[in-house]
């Protein structure tokens, strides 16, 4: 322990820092040096490196990196930013401080990088932004620059770009929830697929669903608190998928839109909100499906496939209960069980098929 409390990360064997981790700590230290730093903020920051030795030890190396990047001196650079400026001095204040922030968040992703191991993928992104993805069957929480927690679930890409006037994410696949963090003068939008969709503060998640990999056929989006706008995106599409007009939901909705015939056929109801956030612990909840949606779901967070044979009555079986989402092969034995059917393991897949 040092005298801050805090565990030393110099005593006993080097704590392993994940990649999780580096990218929450490069976040804080730009956060820190930033110009909305306040006494709740440090507390808070204590607060996170109070949580193992390897949060103490992430933070200890990402601001060793951030005071070796050359050419930066934050303090000026914030200090900048006055309280009281003509209108011309205003307009030249905005411009370097998205810069600045630009150029922060571009150090954040690059500190991230220089002390994180394997896992979550972080690369830098043009003008600011930056790229993360999981693997099939890893997740992962990222906490951005302005305090939103983005959790990306099993198999997922996103990009993220913020600067002074707006926060734009797009999904390219996969599923991502959102914890929005209030901003009143830069809205959060997340762009995928043809489709937008606008919050300022609130909690929503966003599934793409594809084809075998390829171009997308399926959006979900599923409003948890809050409001959030879904509308056509502003820049053209070509996936077809979006609603005809803007949609404004409501607590607990979820709006369902599929690509049918070049557009989107639009549904719109109140799913069970603790099925749909289940895969944040790691769960996969199903009430009444049919199998072969349940064996899709379950393929999403393993790479050895679960494998429907026989006709298509196999498809239609019911299947409700609560199973974890990496373990695939406990899933099928617990079908094949239920349902009297044989399961096998081979060519690097799970079978189902039907009694002999």
């Amino acid at each position: 322990m040092d005298a801050s409390g805090l565990p030393d990360s110099r005593d006993g064997p080097v704590p392993a820092v994940t990649s999780e981790i580096a990218a929450e700590a490069a976040v804080w230290i730009a956060r820190l040096h930033g110009p909305d730093r306040s006494p709740l903020m440090e507390r808070e920051c204590l607060a996170w490196q109070t949580r193992s030795a390897a949060h103490r030890l992430a933070f200890e190396r990402c601001t060793d990196v951030w005071e070796a990047v050359p050419g930066v001196r934050l303090a000026d650079a914030f200090a900048s930013a006055a309280p009281r400026r003509s209108a011309s001095g205003a307009a030249g204040a905005v411009g370097r401080m998205a810069g600045l922030a630009r150029r922060r968040w571009t150090f954040a992703s690059m500190v991230a990088v220089l002390i994180a191991g394997a896992g979550v993928s972080i690369y830098l992104w043009d003008e600011g932004g930056a790229f993360y993805a999981t693997k099939v069957g890893e997740q992962q929480l990222v906490l951005l620059d302005d305090g939103t927690r983005m959790s990306l679930n099993t198999d997922t890409q996103v990009r993220v770009k913020m600067d002074a006037a707006r926060r734009m994410v797009k999904v390219l696949a996969g599923e991502a929830l959102f914890e929005v963090a209030k901003d009143a003068h830069r809205p959060f939008v997340v762009r995928v697929a043809d489709s937008e969709v606008e919050a300022l503060g609130t909690v929503f998640s966003v599934r793409l669903a594809g084809s075998d990999g390829q171009v997308a056929k399926g959006l979900a989006v599923t409003l948890i608190e809050g409001q959030v706008t879904v509308r056509p995106a502003s820049a053209g599409g070509t996936q077809g998928i979006a609603p005809a007009k803007p949609v404004l939901m409501q607590p607990g909705e979820r709006i369902r839109l599929v690509k049918s015939n070049g557009s989107a056929s639009q549904q719109v109801d109140r799913p069970h909100i603790e099925q749909m956030v289940a895969w944040k612990r790691s769960e996969a909840v199903f009430d009444d499906v049919s199998l072969l949606d349940a064996v899709t779901e379950m393929n999403r967070y393993n790479r050895t496939p679960i494998v429907l044979l026989g006709d298509a009555s196999l498809a239609q079986l019911r299947v409700s209960g609560l199973y974890r989402t990496g373990d695939s092969a406990g899933f099928a034995r617990a079908v094949a069980a239920l349902h009297g059917l044989n399961m096998r393991e081979h060519g690097g897949r799970l079978e189902l098929a039907p009694p002999q």
